[in-house]
């Protein structure tokens, strides 16, 4: 049960950041305006504290692992919310970065 809790904390950290910094694009570059840029810096406030609940102790650990999630759920964010088509390239290196994210998170360590 802890690596669901893991993944999950995971994805919603994924959601909060992506999601935050997307809605600052929208309100500053999209000229949609301050107010969806505000809600996306308070998404963004809200990553930070998600990140925190990780299981795992270790700051940069978890900071690590959370990089190869952040990098698939944003091309998964593009193509829902932009209409983004990853080549294989993108599908590659994103599945790439989550098996990293796997071994660094959950792999077996010993004791360490």
């Amino acid at each position: 049960m802890p690596i669901a809790r893991s993944v999950l904390l995971f994805v919603l950290a994924a959601l909060l950041e992506i999601g935050g910094a997307w809605l600052v694009w929208q309100g500053v570059r999209e000229h949609r305006g301050w107010l969806w840029a505000g809600a996306g810096v308070m998404a963004l406030g809200l990553y930070g504290f998600v990140a925190t609940l990780q299981p795992d102790a270790e700051f940069g650990r978890v900071l690590a692992a959370y990089g190869g999630v952040f990098v698939a759920g944003s091309l998964a964010w593009g193509v829902v919310a932009d209409g983004y088509r990853p080549d294989r390239w993108d599908v590659t290196g994103a599945l790439i970065c989550l098996a990293g994210a796997a071994v660094i998170m959950y792999a077996p360590r010993g004791g360490n």
